[in-house]
């Protein structure tokens, strides 16, 4: 795949004591690369508001993914199948420790396009949060993008 995709993320939330879902969904420019068996995409993300970007690197490969921002938002995410992993989530409006309890990852590749689907749980100071579903599709630019 080449270097410059479009990286379409669609993030689906069931909260705790909600009814319906929240959903958010964002499409941009991103740059991917493999490298030690381990494939990148990485983006910057602006936040209305604030002039300062967050720099966004996603790692993957076989049942890991990891999520690395810097910048405006600072945390490290690891969603590992079938284990619970603590952070730091740091916001301009003060830190969040989660928890990502993470269920399932499906990673599904062909010649110039990658899915990544992740299930997992989300705690927030050790309270149940939300239950949560990641969707990424990774294309190259030229070949456009498919959102399922």
């Amino acid at each position: 795949m080449e270097k410059e995709v479009l990286l379409a993320i669609k993030g689906l939330q069931f909260a705790v004591g909600e009814e319906g879902t929240q959903a958010l969904e964002t499409i941009t420019p991103a740059e991917y690369f493999m490298r030690n068996g381990s494939h990148y995409v990485i983006y910057d993300e602006v936040m209305e508001g604030f002039e300062e970007n967050t720099r966004n690197v996603i790692k993957f490969k076989d049942s890991l993914v990891e999520v690395t921002k810097k910048g405006l938002m600072n945390v490290h995410m690891v969603f590992e199948e079938k284990k619970k992993n603590m952070t730091s989530y740091v916001t301009p409006f003060g830190n969040i420790l989660i928890g990502i309890d993470t269920a399932d990852i499906k990673i599904d590749e062909s010649e110039d396009a990658i899915s990544v689907n992740v299930e997992y749980t989300l705690d927030a100071n050790y309270e149940h949060l939300a239950d949560c579903k990641i969707e990424m599709n990774i294309r190259s630019r030229e070949g456009g993008i498919i959102l399922q």
